[in-house]
């Protein structure tokens, strides 16, 4: 009995390693073959750091973030046999209500951690579990939740993972902000087929970050149970303390293939003999008996779990199919019935609602610059949650100048600096949402956000893949388009469409200052992920300067403005191309209507097609590129919903499918310019 490590209740975890491999073995055998399983990832050999690490998790603020081999895990933290069996099934019973793949995970907190919400990317658990850990040390520093001062997050990860993006950005955030994170690799010398020392230099990645600074590394067996309960109990006690980040790496065999179609030909027999030497079954039962468990007790403990297991398997098969007139809900925030976890409705936080009248104490004209800055400045002084960050934000203000002297006036750990990581800087604002705060991230360019092209497009549908169950409401501010002076292929992308087609994103253009500021305020009392684009030609504009409308002013989302009325054309366009459009209308003085839409998602169609029936004639201008452009969205709307109400073709204006030059007159050459629309109009105004 002196032997057995007193940290963990190993009755407990004996039962937890059972379930698994025993529903690992009833899929293998039964399920997946069947084809009542389309997806099957076994975790034999890989259970006991993981289910000894679940026992550890218990304070408040624990969480952990999962990849598709952590179903151990997931059984130790709470998760019920038939709600597991249910994941791989996909019936209305799993976590994700049958949207994802069974072994995509999140849970809310059941006594132990919280599981992020992980998605199929593989690397992409990585970042926001750190924006998690960021935001316990938050809760504690700033709004005084001392009950959370000991919490920590786990990161789990195969040896695979090591080589992506979001483990390197992850490590990078973690030391160097020292946040209380450990990460455990799971090494099992295989990425699928591809052998450890091509994802590694020499195999071993503890050995190579050996020399890493704040980060504490142990590594071993995860397949002797005392051992192995040594290293856990020491990595996770070293973490909680806030002493800093750490990496366990785990020595552990992967007993079957990398999924249920592998049948792993590429592993010599020898290799496959000598991982099944390293099973920790056996391993635990020997640890076990006698000193815990009679031989007896450990083969009624074995029966009583393939009973459970039996049971739990037939109740999952009984579950229901997903409802399929459910399957467009909870793509958006819905006020009546709010996430679980996940921003400030799922802790019941109300801001107010704000005014769509503009209240103008200063008439002074103020450049959409400033405007974005008066507004963050006084978000940031009603909602302490709120957090402003990314590269240059800090000391310097921005390489735009947006955030000048917030740091100063509201503290670095409330607009700070960040790693050159777009990756990083998106996932970790995740992990931040997830926490409860309400993080507003600067991507510097447009062009620059393509590096979190996997983090943006989970995060829209986070609400939706786990059922409602988490939300990450972040709004992302992005500048881009043609400068006044210049462009180029880099700093001058806009492709609002790529925002568009992503599920789960509201995205806010606006034209001018006052807009900015309602458009920016509303994103950021809402509860829905925003990317918030922001114009370079028209930062300092004369034509987008307005007075500053007001501390409560919000525009609400999906509301077009009317920048002229008339009855012989409509006009339909956003951002810069606004201001061009506004003038070729007035040059030609022949009642055209100008529409800014404002917002791409949700836009006005509402608008759109009343105007459009009142002149039936509709131009759609927009600096992006033509092909898959959003003004075709808009066109196949028109011709689907007022098709009869047309005298003239709906015509779309934008650019050429070439990227913005950097020579000037190439430049305008490219983007639609004021004589080329106002010709477009007058052609139409003919037809």
């Amino acid at each position: 009995m002196a032997d057995i490590h007193p940290a963990f209740d190993w009755q407990a975890v004996a039962r937890c390693i059972l379930v698994s491999r025993t529903m690992d073995d009833l899929e293998e055998a039964e399920l997946y073959p069947q084809g009542l399983v389309p997806y099957q990832f076994s975790a034999r050999g890989h259970e006991l750091g993981q289910v000894l690490i679940s026992q550890l998790l218990d304070q408040p603020m624990d969480a952990a973030s999962v990849y598709y081999r952590s179903r151990p895990f997931m059984l130790g933290a709470g998760l019920t046999i038939e709600e597991a069996f249910a994941c791989g099934m996909a019936r209305v019973g799993s976590v994700s209500a049958g949207r994802d793949v069974g072994v995509v995970f999140n849970m809310p907190r059941r006594g132990r951690a919280t599981v992020l919400p992980m998605a199929g990317d593989v690397g992409s658990q990585y970042t926001p579990a750190i924006g998690w850990a960021q935001a316990i040390q938050y809760r504690v520093r700033r709004l005084g939740e001392t009950a959370a001062a000991s919490s920590m997050v786990v990161i789990f990860g195969g040896d695979g993972s090591v080589a992506t993006n979001g483990f390197w950005s992850a490590l990078t955030m973690a030391t160097t902000l020292r946040l209380p994170v450990l990460f455990v690799i799971e090494d099992n010398g295989y990425a699928i087929s591809v052998r450890k020392h091509l994802q590694t230099p020499g195999g071993n990645i503890a050995e190579n970050l050996a020399a890493f600074q704040n980060l504490r590394i142990w590594q071993g067996s995860g397949t002797a149970p005392a051992g192995t309960a040594n290293l856990v109990a020491e990595a996770v006690n070293y973490v909680r303390q806030w002493a800093g980040p750490a990496l366990l790496r785990l020595e552990v065999p992967r007993l079957s293939g990398h999924s249920g179609h592998d049948n792993q030909a590429y592993k010599p027999a020898e290799l496959l003999q000598a991982e099944w030497a390293q099973d920790p079954l056996p391993a635990l039962r020997d640890y076990l008996v006698p000193a815990c468990l009679p031989p007896a007790g450990w083969e009624a403990l074995v029966a009583d779990v393939q009973a459970e297991v039996a049971a739990a398997r037939d109740a999952a098969l009984q579950q229901p199919q997903p409802d399929t007139a459910n399957i467009t809900r909870h793509v958006w925030h819905d006020d009546a019935d709010p996430a679980g976890v996940g921003g400030l409705a799922a802790e019941g936080i109300v801001l107010p609602a704000g005014d769509p009248t503009p209240q103008v104490s200063d008439p002074r004209r103020i450049n959409l610059v400033e405007a974005i800055r008066r507004t963050l400045d006084s978000e940031l002084a009603t909602n302490p949650r709120l957090v402003v960050f990314g590269e240059d934000v800090g000391e310097k203000g921005g390489v735009h100048i947006a955030t000048m002297a917030l740091q100063a006036r509201h503290g670095e750990e409330r607009v700070f600096d960040t790693s050159l990581s777009e990756e990083g800087i998106i996932g970790r604002a995740v992990g931040l949402a997830l926490a409860g705060l309400m993080p507003a991230p600067e991507i510097q360019f447009r062009k620059y956000a393509d590096p979190a092209t996997e983090q943006l497009n989970n995060c829209g549908t986070l609400r939706w893949r786990t059922a409602n169950r988490f939300a990450a409401p972040i709004v992302v501010r992005v500048a881009g388009g043609f400068g006044r002076k210049v462009g180029d292929p880099w700093h001058s992308v806009t492709s609002e469409v790529t925002f568009a087609h992503a599920v789960g994103w509201r995205v806010a253009f606006p034209s001018n200052a006052e807009d900015a500021v309602g458009l920016l305020r509303a994103a950021l009392r809402g509860n829905d992920p925003t990317i918030f684009f922001e114009h370079r030609a028209q930062m300092d504009a004369a034509w987008a300067r307005r007075p500053y409308p007001g501390d409560a002013y919000v525009v609400p989302f999906g509301q077009a403005r009317f920048v002229s009325r008339g009855s012989a054309l409509t006009v339909v366009t956003w951002g810069a191309m606004v201001e061009r459009c506004e003038l070729a209308a007035r040059e030609l003085d022949a009642g055209i209507e100008v529409l800014d839409l404002r917002t791409i998602v949700p836009w006005d169609k509402e608008a759109v097609l009343a105007s459009v029936r009142k002149t039936s004639k509709c131009l759609i201008v927009h600096e992006d590129i033509g092909l898959g452009g959003f003004g075709a969205e808009i066109a196949a709307t028109i011709a689907q919903e007022a098709f009869m109400d047309l005298d003239g073709p709906v015509e779309r204006l934008a650019a050429p499918p070439v990227p913005v030059p950097f020579n000037y007159a190439l430049m305008n050459a490219v983007v639609p310019g004021v004589a080329e629309i106002r010709q477009r109009m007058a052609d139409l105004l003919a037809f």
